[in-house]
């Protein structure tokens, strides 16, 4: 196994859990879904549908980051389709900025890595 793919095995962190108070069911229990933290691999291909993605994010592209990166419990894929696409962007901006936020927030500050 290369060093990389070694290193890469010890920094394996387990799914965030997200949770869509907006998205209750009728008993008020929020919607819960799981992420993982973005990767390099995710921000090259939020960059190529989104150019200067981490510049000037858009909904668009929190949507699609909600897309590449919703799973469930068991770590399926939660939205797949083209379909799923437009019901989120018809979906309330405050919902999906406030997801995409939760998302992002796997990712460690500069400040924070340098103190692990």
């Amino acid at each position: 196994m290369s060093l990389a793919k070694q290193l890469r095995a010890r920094n394996k962190k387990p799914a965030k859990k997200i949770e869509v108070t907006a998205w209750s069911d009728e008993d008020g229990k929020a919607f819960t879904f799981y992420t993982y933290n973005v990767t390099c691999n995710d921000l090259k291909y939020l960059e190529a549908r989104h150019p200067k993605f981490l510049e000037n994010t858009t909904i668009s592209s929190m949507v699609d980051l909600i897309l590449l990166k919703a799973v469930d419990d068991s770590g399926e894929k939660i939205f797949s389709s083209t379909e799923d696409r437009i019901e989120l962007m018809g979906e309330e901006i405050t919902v999906i900025s406030d997801i995409a936020e939760k998302m992002f927030s796997t990712i460690d500050s500069v400040e924070t890595a340098k103190k692990k």
